[in-house]
Order: C-alpha cells, then sequence, then structure tokens
C-alpha cells in the first residue's frame, strides 16, 4: 500500500466514544468510511488518563475488526507548568519528569507502538531552569534537557516495561522555533525509533493559527523527511480554523511530500463544526489520493535548492521557504547546503548557520549556477561580492508574506534564472505551486480563488498528457504546442502532468 489513512481517538475521546460497544461500532464505522485502517488511541492529555479498561477493550476490538492499532501521548498539563504557556511543564523539576515517565511505562504496558503529540517541548523560565541553564542559551539548555528527557524518562522505560515499544516524536510545524522550544531534529531523531511531521496549515488568512502559506506542509515534510530517512512516517493535519478546500490542500499537500501514512487529527473534532463536512470532501478525492500517492512514491524531487541548516535563527524571515513555494520555483529542502549537488540555490538568513558559508557561497557563485539570496542574508555577507548574472537578491525586507504581492513580470524574470538548469519556462501569477517530480511528472496547484492562467515551456513539456486533476469534478483547459503548454487551471485546485518522451 502507497499510502495509510488513520486517526486518532484522544484520551477524552476514548472516555467519551469508546467505553461503550455501541460508540466503539459506530467509530470502527466511521474509520471504514473514512478508508482509516490504522488508529491511534491515547492514554494521557490534559492531565487525563485514559482508564485501562477502557483503553485495552478500545484497542482489542479495533484490532478484531483488522485495524493495526498504537497507542498515543500528548504531553499538556504533565506536572509543574512552565512560566510560559500554560499547559507546557518545566522538565528541569524532577516530579514532572517522574510523572511522565509513569505516562509512559502505563502506555507501554498496553502498545507496541507510541506516537507522541507535538507537545513535547518546554518554554519554562523558572528560577529553577534559569539555574540549570547556566551561561548556556536557552535553546542550548532546552534542547540538551529534552533530548535527555526523551533518553531517560520515555524511551528507556518504556522499553523496559515492553521490550517491543517503539516510539514516534511527532514534530510540531513551527519548524522555525523548534530549538528555541527544545526540539532537537537531529538528536532527537536519533534516539527515537520513528519521527512524524505536523502538516496542519489551515486557512491561511486565519489570525488564530498563525496565516500560514498552505506550501508550508510541504516543505516541512520534505525538510524532515531528509532528516528521519526511514524513521520518516507521515503527516498529521486537524481540521481546526479550515474549510474544505484548506482541509483538501493540507491532505495533498502531505502526499505530494511522500508521506506513507496521513493521520486525521482526530475522531472527535471531525465530529463537530467543520469536521463533518471536510471528512465528506475528504472521501470524495481519498481514491485520487492513493493515485497521487503512486506518482510521487520513490522519486526524486529536481529543484532548486532551499537548505534550512537544523536548529539555524530566521531573524526577519521566518517560514521564508514557504513562501517561496507558493512563487511557481521548485524547492528541494533539504538540511544541507551542498552547492556541488545543487543545480541551483536558494539561501536565506538561516544559511548563517553553516560555519562554511562564505567558501559555498563563492564556489556557488564561481559555478554560474543560479543563486537567490534573501535580502537579509545578503546584508549580512559584508565584503563578499554578490555581483553577477547568475545572482538575484529578493527583497524580503522582514516580511515574508509580501513576497505572495509579487507581480507577474517580477515573478518571470526570478523564475527564468532559476529554472534555467531544468530547461523549463513557467509563467504564472503568485500563489501558484510548481513541483518535479523524476524525468516524468509535473505538478502544479493553485492556491488561488480564481481561475488562473498558466504558461509551461521545455522540450519536455509539448508531448505531456494530463495524468491527475483534483478536486476531481474540475476541469482545465489545456493548450498543447511542439514545446509549451498553456492553460486555464481551476482555483484551488492540483494539476498533475505526465511529461512526453525527449
Amino acid at each position: 500500500m502507497d499510502l495509510t489513512f488513520s486517526t486518532l481517538f484522544t484520551a477524552q475521546n476514548v472516555r467519551d466514544y469508546l467505553s461503550s460497544e455501541e460508540g466503539i461500532e459506530r467509530a470502527i464505522d466511521w474509520c471504514r468510511r473514512t478508508a482509516v485502517t490504522k488508529v491511534y488511541i491515547e492514554s494521557f492529555r490534559d492531565g487525563y488518563t485514559a482508564e485501562r479498561k477502557n483503553l485495552e477493550r478500545a484497542r482489542d476490538r479495533f484490532k478484531e475488526a483488522g485495524f493495526e492499532v498504537a497507542g498515543c501521548v500528548t504531553t499538556t498539563n504533565v506536572g509543574k507548568r512552565s512560566t510560559g504557556w500554560n499547559i507546557i511543564a518545566c522538565y528541569t523539576d524532577r516530579e514532572t519528569q517522574e510523572k511522565l515517565q509513569r505516562i509512559f511505562e502505563y502506555t507501554a504496558s498496553m502498545f507496541d507502538l507510541i506516537m507522541i503529540d507535538d507537545f513535547l517541548f518546554t518554554d519554562c523560565q523558572c528560577q529553577e531552569c534559569q539555574a540549570a541553564k547556566g551561561d548556556r542559551s536557552w535553546a542550548q539548555y532546552r534542547c540538551e534537557l529534552m533530548t535527555r528527557i526523551s533518553r531517560e524518562r520515555i524511551i528507556g522505560p518504556a522499553k523496559s516495561v515492553n521490550p517491543k515499544a517503539r516510539i514516534i516524536i511527532k514534530y510540531p510545524q513551527w519548524y522555525d522555533n523548534f530549538h528555541n522550544r527544545g526540539y532537537d531534529v537531529v538528536r532527537e531523531t536519533e534516539e527515537f525509533d520513528y519521527i512524524w511531521v505536523g502538516t496542519e496549515t489551515r486557512d491561511p488568512d486565519n489570525e488564530r493559527w498563525g496565516r500560514k502559506a498552505q506550501y508550508e506542509a510541504y516543505y516541512i515534510m520534505r525538510w524532515l523527511g531528509e532528516i528521519g530517512g526511514e524513521k520518516t512516517g507521515g503527516g498529521w493535519f486537524d481540521p481546526f480554523g479550515t474549510s474544505p478546500p484548506t482541509y483538501l490542500e493540507q491532505a495533498r499537500q502531505t502526499v505530494l511530500a511522500d508521506a506513507r501514512e496521513v493521520l486525521l487529527f482526530c475522531y472527535g473534532a471531525l465530529q463537530r463544526d467543520t469536521g463533518p463536512a471536510n471528512v465528506q470532501h475528504l472521501r470524495e478525492e481519498i481514491p485520487y489520493l492513493y493515485d497521487l500517492a503512486r506518482i510521487v512514491r520513490g522519486r526524486s524531487i529536481l529543484g532548486i535548492a532551499a537548505p534550512k541548516p537544523p536548529n539555524s535563527d530566521p531573524d526577519g524571515e521566518p517560514y521564508v521557504f514557504d513562501f517561496i513555494g507558493m512563487l511557481g520555483l521548485p524547492l528541494v529542502p533539504t538540511a544541507r547546503i551542498d552547492p556541488e549537488s545543487s543545480d541551483a540555490l536558494f539561501l536565506s538568513y538561516h544559511a548563517l548557520k553553516d560555519e562554511d558559508l562564505n567558501d559555498k557561497l563563492s564556489s556557488m557563485i564561481d559555478s554560474g549556477k543560479p543563486l537567490m539570496l534573501t535580502d537579509g542574508l545578503a546584508r549580512e555577507l559584508k565584503g563578499m561580492d554578490l555581483k553577477g548574472d547568475n545572482v538575484v537578491i529578493l527583497n524580503v525586507r522582514g516580511e515574508p508574506r509580501s513576497l505572495l504581492d509579487l507581480g507577474r513580470e517580477d515573478l518571470k524574470a526570478i523564475r527564468d534564472l532559476m529554472l534555467r538548469p531544468f530547461s523549463l519556462g513557467f509563467d504564472s501569477p503568485s500563489r501558484v505551486a510548481l513541483y518535479l517530480f523524476g524525468e516524468e511528472y509535473v505538478a502544479i496547484e493553485n492556491f488561488n480563488d480564481e481561475e488562473v492562467e498558466i504558461a509551461l515551456t521545455g522540450d519536455r513539456i509539448g508531448g505531456s498528457e494530463l495524468a491527475l486533476i483534483l478536486p476531481m469534478t474540475a476541469t482545465a483547459d489545456m493548450r498543447f504546442s511542439s514545446r509549451s503548454l498553456r492553460a486555464i487551471l481551476p482555483p484551488r485546485s492540483l494539476t498533475v502532468l505526465r511529461r512526453g518522451e525527449p
């Protein structure tokens, strides 16, 4: 199977929906109608511990019904409260550490596979934390603390109770702030058996949920996928702050990024508010998401290397990669700056984390390969000659979202340079993403609320054919010539082309 759909029953869902035979039957029926074949049954969340009898009964009933079953823990309201976000714990506190250990020992006594939801971090600055931190930065202290807590209070104790236990750490979607709260994606990925990725971007104009660009789900899934390799499982998104179009875009981006599993958070939330409408639209699209998974699985992605070194700071360019991806520039998310293996390269302020940056920049400039830098990075490169026909400085001006306002002519000039190594031309407004999968497939996603006219040119375009379009009710006006495509793409749609033979 190229793609698995799963869902989570929170500890409260276990109490409210899975404590009776009728509730379990309804849940099993819902899962089957939603193509869900794997469930995560949670033991602890928000200070509440689900009863063993309910956890074990739900586990056994789902197994009997043919489902794959795993456990889950959400580390909110665990013990001593952080001085920051009040549902987060102070993990410097020994009693909190001991409670955390008991939670995982309890969970491991029932489940062989356990997911940790994305609250395994700390932002506490209490006196005890300040004394323990010493001269280290908060990022250094928290990363060291949480890596040690993971090893000594979660992984070790869980495997002592159950030698078959495997533990998944799920990273949140806010990748630019990981290290500041104690997520060290390199060391923790080494410690845990598997990693998962938060791909919950939600509606892009929703103030409460951070006004995320939809492309972020793709970038973070691919970026962490490179770091995690075979340890990388799937993506996880929710219905909060979404409408059916953005809910489906979360699914599409997760699958485009080659996730092996898609987790729908969570059963309870999907029974209310926008959940039922979102699920109904998703059910209609699931057969085609399987097709999309088959297209991307195992294929290398081509495009502009877009490195974010782990634990790097964004300064005034937070999540800039997400907005670059909305400009019709096919990105290759990576954790490493490697000019030799890059056909084209985009560098932001994050690149300053690399100690060899100047040498790598000089190599890239001398190579003649296309290089795009943000103005924020360029300002820090004092004394370096950044002039050259292969170099473009992108004016972010401390507001990555403003890139979405770039006009069509400005975008065309940038694309003409950056797409040159791929013998490809692309013309479209902003909020249209381009993806290159191997030598065979090109995908174009229109995130606009209206149809857009695009042009795609190149030697391998003329013989292309339509492989997939989502939503399946959409139609695109496509006109191929010997080496080009002109098309009108429907709003909020994904189009996949199968490229012709040379």
